[in-house]
C-alpha cells in the first residue's frame, strides 16, 4: 500500500513538473495561470500575464501587461503593477492592510524579496492606511525589504533605474530618488532620504532621518548617523567625511573644470591651511563669497546642500577631520 502511494504522488508530482515546464515555454502572449495558482476572480490581469505554480493574487491586485510571476510569488492588498513586472520565486509584493501599494514598469523582485508591506515602527495604529510608490526599472534583489509608510500623511517612496541588492532593508516613509545602489545588506531606518546617484557599499546602516546627497559615496561597514552632503565619501564607524568622490563624478560626466572647483570648495571649508583659520560657519560664508567659486552650480548645489543639513528637525553635518599644516 506504502509503495502505491508512492508510485501515485511521484506521478503527481511529475505531473505537476511537466505542466510548470509547458507554462514557462509558453509565449508571453498567452496568458496564462497555472492550475496550483490561487486568483481571485476580482482580480486584475492585463495582456499575457503570466502566473506560476503556487502563486497567490488577492482580489484587489491589478497586474499590468506582461507581468511574469514565477512559482510560489504571492501579490496581496490593494497592489497595483505596471506592465512587465518580475517576481521571482518567493516574492511577496502589497499586504492586507489598508492602503495602496504602487509598482510602475519594468520591476523585477528578487527571491523571497518583500516588498509593500506593513512598517515596523511602533506608533503604527492598526487599521491607518499606509503607502508605498515604486518607479519604474528598478531591480531589488533576494530577500530585501521595503516597508509601506507609518501613516496616512507620509509614503514611502523610490523612484527609477535603482539596483537594491540582496538583503537590504527599506523602513517607512524612506525618499529613494534615481539611479542608485545599494549594495547587499544596506539598512536603511525610518524617514531615511537618498538623493539621485548616491552609492553604497556593502554592510552599510543608515540612521533616521539622515539624509545623503545626490553623487555621494558611502564605504563598507559605515555607520551613518548625520548627514552626508552631496559629492561627498564617508567611511569609518560612525562615518567621517574622507573627500569628494572623485570616482562617481567622473564616470558621471562632471567635467574636469567642475571637479577642480569642488576640490578647491571642499578643500577651503574642510582643510583649512594652518589651526588659527577662522572657523567653519566663516569658511562657509567664504566660498559662498567667492568670486569664481561661487558661481559655479555645481559648488552651489553643494553649499546648499552643506547649509540644509543644520536646518531644523535635521540632524546636522557628518563628521570630518580638523586638518593643519603641521
Amino acid at each position: 500500500m506504502c509503495a502505491l502511494q508512492f508510485k501515485l504522488s511521484t506521478k503527481r508530482l511529475f505531473n505537476i513538473y511537466q505542466t510548470s515546464l509547458r507554462f514557462f515555454s509558453s509565449s508571453v502572449s498567452d496568458a496564462f495561470i497555472h492550475p496550483s495558482a490561487i486568483v481571485h476572480p476580482n482580480a486584475f490581469l492585463g495582456q499575457g500575464v503570466s502566473v506560476g505554480p503556487f502563486c497567490t493574487v488577492g482580489s484587489s491586485v491589478k497586474l499590468g501587461n506582461g507581468c511574469r510571476l514565477h512559482p510560489g510569488s504571492h501579490v496581496f492588498g490593494n497592489t497595483q503593477l505596471g506592465e512587465s513586472c518580475v517576481l521571482m520565486t518567493g516574492a511577496i509584493v502589497g499586504d492586507d492592510i489598508p492602503g495602496r501599494t504602487v509598482l510602475g514598469c519594468n520591476n523585477v523582485i528578487g527571491h523571497h524579496a518583500v516588498v509593500g508591506v506593513k512598517c515596523q515602527d511602533m506608533k503604527y495604529k492598526s487599521g491607518d492606511e499606509c503607502f508605498l510608490d515604486v518607479g519604474d526599472n528598478n531591480e531589488i534583489r533576494e530577500y530585501a525589504s521595503v516597508h509601506r509608510s507609518s501613516k496616512s500623511s507620509d509614503t514611502t517612496v523610490i523612484g527609477n533605474n535603482n539596483l537594491i541588492m540582496g538583503s537590504c532593508h527599506i523602513a517607512h516613509d524612506c525618499k529613494v530618488g534615481n539611479n542608485i545602489i545599494f549594495a547587499n545588506n544596506t539598512l536603511l531606518a525610518g524617514h531615511v532620504v537618498v538623493e539621485d546617484y548616491a552609492h553604497t557599499a556593502g554592510a552599510v546602516v543608515v540612521h533616521q532621518f539622515c539624509h545623503v546627497g545626490s553623487f555621494a559615496f558611502i564605504g563598507g561597514g559605515s555607520v551613518i548617523a548625520q548627514d552626508i552632503p552631496k559629492y561627498m565619501m564617508v567611511a569609518g564607524e560612525r562615518a567621517q567625511l574622507r573627500g569628494l568622490n572623485l570616482e562617481g563624478l567622473h564616470r558621471h560626466g562632471f567635467t574636469v573644470a567642475e571637479i577642480r572647483s569642488l576640490r578647491t570648495a571642499y578643500q577651503k571649508i574642510f582643510m583649512p591651511a594652518d589651526a588659527n583659520s577662522s572657523g567653519f560657519e566663516a569658511r562657509l560664508a567664504e566660498v559662498e563669497l567667492h568670486n569664481q567659486l561661487s558661481h559655479i552650480p555645481a559648488v552651489c548645489s553643494m553649499l546648499q546642500s552643506i547649509r540644509d543639513s543644520f536646518k531644523e528637525k535635521r540632524r546636522g553635518l557628518c563628521k570630518f577631520r580638523h586638518w593643519n599644516s603641521s
